[in-house]
């Protein structure tokens, strides 16, 4: 599959939080950074997420906000 999207972060799925509605999935990236996805708990089962699967974390994001203290 390819996408236009530029943001393509591999990672390992850590945790799987299922609620009746949407998902929680945790992704741990390369370096250590963990990345949380809220995504419907349908599309959750059809993906098969669970600890340990392989994923692409994938930001798209029409407004990215930055704050300095």
């Amino acid at each position: 599959m390819k996408l236009s999207a530029r943001n393509q972060l591999p990672g390992t799925v850590v945790e799987v939080t299922p609620g009746a509605v949407t998902t929680a999935v945790k992704v741990s990236l390369a370096g250590g950074d963990v990345v949380t996805s809220s995504i419907t708990t349908e599309a959750a089962d059809e993906l098969g997420l669970a600890t340990g699967s392989t994923v692409t974390v994938i930001v798209k994001a029409s407004d990215v906000i930055l704050a300095v203290e």
